[in-house]
C-alpha cells in the first residue's frame, strides 16, 4: 500500500506525535509499503531523512504556544487539499491531540474522500470533550470518577472551588483541560495551597478544566483493535502520577502487560472497555484508560482515539502480548481502515464515519 503518515501538527501534544510518527514509518516500511512522512503543519513536502533522523526524544514537558505558533492550521488544510493526497491508500493519522484528533481533520478527509485510520468524527469529537465522555459514561451505566467543570471565569474563586471539591470529591483530586491527552496540563491537587497553581497550568491548555475525584488504586489501560479488547497493561509510575513526563522519559514508568488480574475484574474490564468505545462512536482502534480502586471497584477515566505509537507507548505492548508485533499491528490497523472506507462507500449516500 502506498500510505501517508500525518505526523507532528499544531498541538501541544507534537512531540509525542513526531516520535510516534517517525516509529509508525519505518515499521511500515519493514512490511513492504510505500510510507510518506509528513507534517500537514508544514504543508504536503514529505519529511527528508535529515529531518526525521533530528526528531529526537520527548523533552519531560510539553512544548509551549510560543513554539507552537509556528506551526499552521491552514497549512494543514492545504495539505489535505493537495492532489497528491489522493494517490495514497490511506492516511495513518498519528496527530495526537488538537485538530488532528478531535475530529477537525477527520471532516476534511471526510469530504475529500481519502480513507484514513482511527476514529471518525463523531467518535474523534466526542471522545476528545472529557465532558461529553463523562455524560456518555454516566447515561450508558459506564463507571467514572465523581466530577465537576470549572470555567475560566472561576478561576479566581478559590475559597468555592475549594469548598466545592471537599463536598463534591474531597482531596486529592486531578485537575485537568477537557481537551488534551498525554496528561498535558494535568495535575494532582492534594489539598487547597496546590489549587491555585494547577488551576492556572490547566487554563494554559483551554478555557475548561475538568475537576475529577483521583482513585487510589491500580492504572489499568485496556486497547481495542476492531471489535477486539487486547490483552491488559498495568502501568506503575515511579512516583506514582503518570503524567507527562512519566509517560515519556525512559525509566520512569514500568508497565506489566499482560497484567495480573482475578478472571472477573478481567472479564469487566474488556466488557466496560468495549462499552466504552462504542458509546463515544469510536472505531479501528484505541485505547479505553482505567483506575481499578482498592475495593476492586472499576472507574472508567476516558477513550484515547489516536493512542500513542512511540517504545513506551501501551497499545503496542498490549498487541505484543497478543502475539502480533509492531509492524503487524500498523498494517492491520490500515488494513481495517480501508475496509471501513469501503463499507461506507458501498452504502447508497454514506460517506460519513
Amino acid at each position: 500500500m502506498k500510505i501517508a503518515v500525518f505526523m507532528g501538527g499544531t498541538s501541544a501534544e507534537r512531540d509525542v506525535s513526531l516520535a510516534s510518527g517517525a516509529a509508525v514509518l519505518e515499521s511500515l516500511k519493514v512490511r513492504g509499503h510505500e510510507v510518506i512522512p509528513i507534517d500537514p503543519a508544514r504543508g504536503f513536502t514529505p519529511l527528508t531523512d535529515n529531518e526525521l533522523e533530528a526528531i529526537s526524544e520527548i523533552d519531560e514537558k510539553p512544548p509551549e504556544n510560543k513554539e507552537l505558533q509556528q506551526f499552521s492550521n491552514e497549512k494543514i488544510l492545504e495539505t489535505i487539499l493537495s492532489p497528491e493526497l489522493k494517490k495514497v491508500d490511506v492516511i495513518f493519522l498519528i496527530l495526537h491531540g488538537g485538530i488532528g484528533e478531535d475530529g477537525t481533520i477527520q471532516a476534511i478527509l471526510d469530504l475529500v474522500n481519502v480513507p484514513y485510520t482511527g476514529s471518525g468524527v463523531l467518535g474523534s469529537a466526542m471522545a476528545m470533550d472529557k465532558i461529553i465522555t463523562k455524560k456518555l459514561f454516566l447515561a450508558d451505566d459506564i463507571p467514572t470518577p465523581e466530577y465537576f467543570i470549572l470555567e475560566s471565569h472561576q478561576r479566581s474563586s478559590l475559597d468555592s472551588i475549594d469548598i466545592k471539591i471537599k463536598s463534591r470529591m474531597g482531596y486529592p483530586a486531578i485537575i485537568k483541560p477537557i481537551n488534551q491527552g498525554s496528561s498535558v496540563g494535568l495535575t494532582l491537587v492534594n489539598d487547597r495551597k496546590n489549587l491555585h497553581k494547577a488551576i492556572d497550568y490547566g487554563f494554559q491548555y483551554g478555557s475548561k478544566l475538568l475537576v475529577e475525584k483521583y482513585i487510589a488504586g491500580r492504572e489499568l489501560t485496556v486497547a481495542i483493535l476492531g471489535e477486539e479488547a487486547l490483552p491488559t497493561v498495568e502501568i506503575l509510575p515511579e512516583s506514582g502520577m503518570y503524567d507527562y513526563e512519566h509517560k515519556y522519559t525512559d525509566g520512569r514508568t514500568e508497565y506489566i502487560c499482560p497484567t495480573k488480574l482475578d478472571n472477573e475484574i478481567q472479564r469487566q474490564i474488556n466488557t466496560l472497555g468495549i462499552k466504552a468505545f462504542k458509546a463515544l462512536n469510536c472505531s479501528g482502534f484505541g485505547r479505553v484508560d482505567f483506575r481499578l480502586a482498592e475495593d476492586n471497584e472499576l472507574f472508567c477515566l476516558e477513550a484515547n482515539t489516536l493512542p500513542g505509537m512511540t517504545s513506551h507507548s501501551l497499545v503496542p505492548k498490549a498487541a505484543m502480548a497478543n502475539g502480533m508485533n509492531f509492524a503487524q499491528l500498523l498494517e492491520k490497523i490500515c488494513l481495517i481502515a480501508v475496509e471501513d472506507f469501503k463499507r461506507r462507500k458501498s452504502t447508497t449516500g454514506q460517506n460519513n464515519r
